[in-house]
């Protein structure tokens, strides 16, 4: 049997003790359908605290329609959407977000760790301007990146100044926004709207919620019909509080950036742990929660015959490892020595 904790993505974990009993508590009694009740309004009302914005917020099952609609709420079918070359949307949302906009195109960018530059995103919106060119209209981040790298607020802050010469939204995907806040030792509002972040797609899957997304519209004017959106799209849930009800869970005293705080102390052990193997050579920095180690092909089928999970969807020889907010310190060791020991056979 694989080990109980696993190391391939902060999907692997379970629901948080937290989450869990704000679940149950949803369930003691009825409550009104469709977002109408109690929990949904306190998560909500949480957020807009923790964000110091009264932004709009809606919630929904999952990332792909987080993504997906919010993009689509910013941009009409002849638009396009530059995101960097690694950016989820991209490789791994099945075009849900040209479905959603009924076409609008994904322009991609480049940039070193996993991000996008001023310069990049200057080339693509300059290329053409003929009206045979889908009309470039957001910018999608993603904090934390694909690779596991942040954006700092002076990145965040010249990416808005390119935004605003060539008048563009931007849209974040924060899969592992609370990660970012809790390593950059930040304020939300300091990386998102302050930064000119006009929407943001923040996670409670990977934080240790069982499922669901929250959708903060910083920007609320593009939140104009968004809930028929979110309907049409099948991502109304009319149990609405059993989605919102964890996040109640989440956000009191902060259990959010906790979880985030130990998933990237876990990740730092494992990286000070695989530094001291000889031999071994990290291929992109550690600053989350995620580790990405090169090892050779017979050293990663070696691993999967120990148990461990893993994805390498980078390509090469490039292995990702993420920890999450149910990884220990004892696990982390173990992968560490089983490392060690194939790399040493």
């Amino acid at each position: 049997m694989p080990h109980d904790e696993q190391f391939a993505s902060d999907n692997y974990s379970g629901i948080c003790p937290e989450a869990w009993e704000n679940l149950a508590l949803a369930n003691q009694r009825d409550a009104r359908a469709y977002g109408e009740d109690a929990w949904t309004q306190e998560a909500a009302d949480q957020l807009r605290e923790r964000f110091d914005s009264d932004c709009e917020v809606f919630f929904v099952f999952n990332g792909t329609a987080a993504n997906s609609l919010s993009l689509a709420a910013m941009a009409q079918s002849f638009h396009s959407v530059i995101c960097h070359e690694l950016a989820h949307v991209e490789t791994d949302e099945c075009g849900g977000p040209e479905y959603a906009s009924n076409g609008s195109k994904l322009l991609v960018g480049t940039g070193d760790n996993g991000k996008l530059t001023p310069q990049s995103i200057e080339k693509l919106v300059t290329r053409r301007t003929d009206i045979h060119y889908p009309k470039p209209r957001v910018v999608t981040l993603t904090q934390a990146t694909e690779v596991g790298t942040l954006y700092s607020l002076a990145e965040l802050k010249a990416i808005r100044e390119v935004a605003d010469r060539h008048n563009l939204r931007i849209h974040m995907d924060g899969a592992r926004f609370a990660n970012a806040v809790a390593a950059m030792d930040v304020e939300p509002a300091d990386i998102t709207w302050r930064a000119g972040i006009d929407v943001l797609c923040l996670s409670g899957t990977k934080n240790g919620m069982a499922m669901g997304e929250a959708i903060l519209f910083f920007n609320r004017a593009l939140a104009e019909d968004f809930e028929w959106r979110c309907k049409q799209a099948g991502q109304l849930a009319s149990k609405m509080r059993f989605i919102s009800a964890p996040w109640c869970g989440l956000l009191k005293n902060d259990v959010w950036l906790k979880n985030a705080a130990h998933a990237n102390a876990c990740a730092e052990r494992l990286e000070a742990g695989l530094k001291n193997i000889e031999g071994v050579r990290l291929t992109f920095p550690r600053q989350a929660n995620a580790v990405f180690v090169a090892l050779a092909a017979d050293a990663q089928e070696a691993l999967r015959s120990r148990g461990w999970n893993f994805y390498t969807f980078i390509g090469g020889d490039s292995a990702r490892f993420v920890c999450s907010w149910s990884s220990t310190p004892e696990r982390v060791d173990a992968l560490v020595a089983d490392i060690a020991a194939v790399i040493g056979a």
